[in-house]
């Protein structure tokens, strides 16, 4: 799974990975949690990528109400297709999620700490995401925009660990994704776990980090120091 994830990155380096204009003010992330906004690059009507600020956790458009979008931070690609939570989006509002790393937790209950999985130089790099535009009428109809993070099957790196990792995307599969005219037979075939070897963005790696981690209000720039290499 993904449920806390890094976004470092200036954004002139988002701009140049994803190819968009917008000059947003992103601040250093490196706790990023369910719920709260985070960038995603979508398609617009004019053809072009626009990043945008979403809410971690899909809304699907029929929704009663935006509580459960805490179930759907993310959505496993063998049912992405099929399920009525995400079936529509996966057709129609595919998205890119930034991002130069993200955690999962190791150890027993009592003493979890975070294992923080990224590339050399904490380079950015693309989770496959899904998004939606939902109604708030306890709220006058206010617009809500959210999204959700693909996983799949683990590489031999992420089993180590958990039975499920993120979709990371190369930027040879960026147009596919987000192109309105991808077949699913496509698509589909785009969300396999990383590469062990001769990957896009070079070998994935581990870092063990400090489990003040574990606190999602924890926002310090030196957590991103590792403790011990893993």
């Amino acid at each position: 799974m993904c449920g806390r994830f890094v976004l470092t990155t200036p954004i002139s380096g988002i701009q140049s990975l994803f190819l968009v204009e917008e000059l947003f003010n992103l601040p250093p992330r490196v706790n990023v949690a369910p719920t709260q906004d985070v960038a995603a690059v979508r398609l617009g009507e004019d053809g072009k990528r626009h990043l945008a600020m979403l809410r971690w956790g899909l809304i699907p458009f029929w929704a009663k109400d935006k509580s459960i979008g805490v179930k759907a931070i993310n959505a496993r690609a063998d049912g992405v297709a099929e399920k009525p939570m995400f079936r529509e989006a996966f057709a129609r509002r595919r998205c890119l999620i930034p991002a130069d790393g993200y955690y999962e937790w190791v150890g027993p209950k009592t003493a979890r700490r975070p294992l923080r999985y990224e590339f050399e130089g904490r380079r950015p790099f693309a989770f496959a995401g899904l998004w939606e535009s939902w109604r708030d009428r306890a709220a006058g109809g206010t617009k809500v925009e959210s999204c959700t993070i693909i996983t799949t099957g683990p590489n031999a790196l992420a089993a180590q660990v958990h039975d499920r990792m993120p979709v990371i995307l190369g930027p040879e599969s960026f147009a596919t994704w987000l192109a309105h005219g991808t077949s699913q037979e496509a698509l589909l075939a785009l969300l396999q776990p990383y590469p062990d070897q001769g990957g896009p963005y070079g070998e994935l790696r581990t870092v063990m980090v400090s489990p003040k981690l574990n606190n999602a209000n924890n926002e310090d720039i030196a957590l991103l120091e590792p403790l011990t290499a893993a």
